[in-house]
């Protein structure tokens, strides 16, 4: 190609690279001159036409770059230039080296920083001026196989490698490396660096990592080797030092900021100048050195923090321990046995509490007179004492009983979701501990003694005595019902109360609000599911059945008898047997004239609407209003009706006998003497020469005086009969499950029939083994099972 005006001859190869190299020097040494388009656009030409020219190189690139080996066609024209070019990267570094010979440490660093970018920048402008020389020869080189060709920026690179920072690294002195490592401890220490020089000398280790193979990947092994490694090294030397000397003269708390604070410093690191890949190990190394190196220590002083009750130190222990394994299972461990312990002391301090009150009373009964004879001062005895202590287990109000178990349950609950982050297994720890402490405790004499106070606590909460004022706090203290409801074992058995405890309050009307009932009954079948309160919403279902029964009754009776025949108030409930923890008495009971003739009425009313149903009349269950007529001020007695049917007996005569008054009600005696004594310990009778008489000069302040108050040895009998009632459903709950698992599996050895038994059932309440082996024995019996021919301890469902 003749040459352009001004512009070498591509012919001529000793005038084209003269022309080039001053060009290339003047980019890579003086590159803030300035150099015009022109200029640049000059150079590119040059380049252009010599690997264009349609002159072969004699030599090719065998000979240039010092390979043997026949040519063929593919010897363009490039070569040369590619020694040249690679030459003069060689001799400019070496240049470059040689004035960085004297330096180290930081002057170091700002030198090397300097030329690299100058050197790369430089670089990236040659390697345009060499773009044809990449695309064809450098290319048609490397097709070929020769992996010691490059691009040109990448031969740069590689020259950079090889003069320059292979000399720097060379021998035990590694000066960029020292120098980096040096300024990062100065950081650690607390001066003042300069970030970017920093970042500067590890992005060019990590630019240099060439994978020959394949040039476009990059390859790490320049900075692990150069930085990385040491780097790691020296972090795990720096801070076994620190970290000894520091808890040396300083507590563990203060110790565990300072851990946290350098591990978030060490995080912020590799943000600022290092490169992405080095976070794991870093951390990791960190972790080891800062954590788990000290973890024993820090899991000893967990005690301490718990029992104060400092949040967020045990929340800054929870995030350093949680960064290694197993960290946090003794802290899990100790957190059990902690919440406990305080479940335990509340409940205690519950029943010291209802104790105490036993005490006095029991003081003020009796007890011994003080030594010296004065005579007021009494001291309590021993067994006034034991007394007391049985009492306070025994009588700890329900809302107390609850409050303590609620009070640790809160506070702890609180302190996993806060200061553990809600972490799972301090969750799980926590469940363990409420679970342990809320069925077996001081209050706890018998295994339904929880299920039981919760209950009555519930039962408390529903009824119109209520003293929560706001719909809200009765919802949140239903909320909290069911916190101790999760960790009951025996969930059967406070199914019976409540059941019981709701029939009451449905049969009396004394329900605080039916949205209230309605929510917890909804609250009791998110948790055990629709069964368990299939019974509970049928009870409602009879209440409203009934309100429309004893309407439609009204109305049919004013439809067919006088005003004067309809003096008595009367309301019926019909509930269906299914579904109400309620048996018909086996007390005999003659109603008096004033209720028959209305039982009567009903009676006939209903069974000409329902033929085919039978009525049982629960009138231990039934109450009744009466109005005294014989005082001068007018009183409404609100009784039983048992109570009823003995007051009526009055209306004939004010003065009766024990016998006329059996006869007259039929009542048994271990019924009507309890009635009788209430009536004259309330002054409605008076006894008299062995008759009871009317009190014509009652007097009360209130003008409704309740009567009908339960009786505590009715509430011990309730107990008895709701775990008889329990025991039997226990035990067909047991054979049907059993039944359920064999009819599933057909073969199952002895101890996995257990096991599986009392895993299914303990969402209900806690099988006992022995109740298990006694449900099989009975459906061997009933041949719903056989043992294995040839393995005894095996068994086989029979159809």
């Amino acid at each position: 190609m003749p040459p352009q005006s001004g512009l070498p001859d591509s012919r001529d190869l000793g005038a084209t690279w003269h022309f080039l190299e001053n060009g290339v020097d003047q980019i890579m040494t003086r590159l803030n001159d300035g150099m015009s388009y022109k200029q640049y656009m000059d150079l590119y030409t040059v380049s252009y036409n010599y690997c264009t020219s349609s002159r072969m190189n004699s030599g090719g690139i065998n000979e240039t770059l010092g390979t043997s080996g026949g040519r063929s066609g593919a010897n363009l024209m490039g070569a040369d230039l590619y020694k040249h070019l690679s030459q003069y990267f060689v001799a400019h570094l070496r240049q470059v080296r040689a004035e960085a010979h004297d330096l180290s440490d930081e002057p170091l660093l700002r030198y090397y920083t300097r030329e690299w970018d100058r050197y790369t920048t430089g670089a990236s402008y040659v390697n345009r001026l060499f773009t044809y020389l990449n695309r064809h020869w450098v290319k048609r080189e490397k097709d070929e196989g020769r992996k010691n060709v490059y691009h040109v920026y990448i031969l740069a690179l590689v020259s950079w490698k090889t003069e320059l920072y292979a000399q720097l690294q060379s021998g035990a002195g590694n000066k960029l490396t020292t120098a980096v490592l040096k300024l990062i401890e100065k950081q650690r220490q607390g001066e003042t660096i300069e970030t970017d020089l920093v970042k500067k000398v590890i992005d060019s280790f990590v630019a240099l990592g060439l994978d020959e193979a394949d040039t476009n990947r990059q390859n790490l092994e320049v900075y692990r080797s150069a930085f990385e490694n040491p780097f790691l090294a020296a972090t795990e030397a720096f801070y076994s030092s620190e970290s000894e000397q520091y808890l040396a003269a300083n507590s563990v708390t203060e110790y565990m900021k300072k851990a946290e604070s350098r591990l978030g410093e060490e995080e912020n690191r590799v943000d600022l100048y290092l490169h992405a890949s080095t976070r794991k190990g870093l951390v990791s190394k960190c972790e080891e050195v800062l954590v788990k190196n000290h973890a024993e220590l820090m899991q000893e002083e967990f005690q301490r923090l718990l029992d104060q009750e400092q949040e967020p130190d045990l929340q800054r222990m929870y995030l350093l321990l949680s960064r290694i394994p197993a960290g946090l299972d003794p802290l899990r461990e100790r957190f059990e046995t902690h919440v406990k312990k305080a479940g335990l002391d509340s409940v205690e301090r519950a029943v010291g509490a209802a104790a105490a009150g036993a005490g006095a009373a029991s003081t003020s009964a009796g007890g011994t007179p003080a030594p010296g004879g004065g005579g007021d001062d009494v001291k309590p005895s021993r067994e006034a004492k034991d007394k007391a202590d049985a009492a306070g287990a025994a009588g700890v109000e329900p809302k107390a009983y609850v409050d303590s178990l609620l009070a640790v349950h809160r506070r702890n609950n609180e302190l996993v979701a806060k200061a553990f982050r809600g972490d799972q297994g301090f969750v799980a720890s926590l469940d363990r501990a409420c679970r342990e402490y809320v069925n077996r405790n001081r209050a706890c004499a018998s295994p339904n003694k929880s299920p039981e106070l919760l209950a009555r606590y519930a039962d408390s909460l529903l009824r119109k005595s209520n003293k929560a004022s706001e719909d809200a706090d009765v919802e949140q203290a239903l909320t909290d019902t069911m916190t101790v409801f999760k960790y009951i074992e025996d969930k059967d058995v406070f199914q019976k109360f409540y059941s019981r405890m709701l029939s009451s309050r449905l049969i009396k009307e004394t329900s605080a609000s039916e949205d209230a009932e309605s929510s917890m009954i909804g609250k009791l079948k998110d948790a055990c599911g629709f069964e368990y309160t299939s019974k509970l919403q049928r009870m409602f279902q009879d209440i409203q059945t009934s309100r429309d029964t004893n309407s439609q009754f009204k109305d049919k009776m004013q439809q067919t008898h006088d005003a004067s025949e309809l003096k008595i108030d009367f309301q019926v409930q019909v509930l269906s047997t299914a579904s109400w923890p309620i048996t018909a008495p086996s007390t005999k009971l003659i109603l008096p004239p004033e209720l028959l003739k209305t039982k009567d009425r009903f009676e006939q009313y209903y069974t000409n609407k329902h033929s085919g149903r039978k009525l049982s009349w629960i009138w231990q269950h039934s109450r009744n209003e009466l109005r005294m007529l014989y005082t001068p001020q007018k009183y409404f007695l609100v009784t039983s009706t048992y109570q009823a049917c003995v007051l009526l007996q009055f209306n004939g005569s004010d003065s009766l006998s024990y016998a006329d008054l059996a006869t007259g009600t039929s009542l048994a005696d271990d019924t009507l003497k309890p009635l009788l004594a209430m009536f004259t310990k309330a002054k409605v009778l008076e006894l008299k020469d062995g008759n009871y008489e009317l009190n014509l000069g009652f007097k009360s302040k209130k003008i409704r005086v309740m009567l009908n108050v339960p009786i505590k040895a009715e509430q011990k009998q309730e107990s008895a009969d709701v775990m008889k009632h329990v025991d039997e459903d226990r035990k067909i709950l047991i054979q049907a499950t059993i039944v359920r698992i064999m009819k599933s599996r057909k073969t199952l050895k002895h101890q996995q029939l257990i096991a599986e038994t009392i895993d299914q059932l303990k969402q209900r309440f806690q099988p006992r083994v022995a109740d298990v082996k006694k449900a099989i024995d009975t459906l061997l019996d009933k041949e719903y099972l056989e043992r294995h021919e040839t393995d005894k301890a095996t068994y086989n469902y029979l159809a």
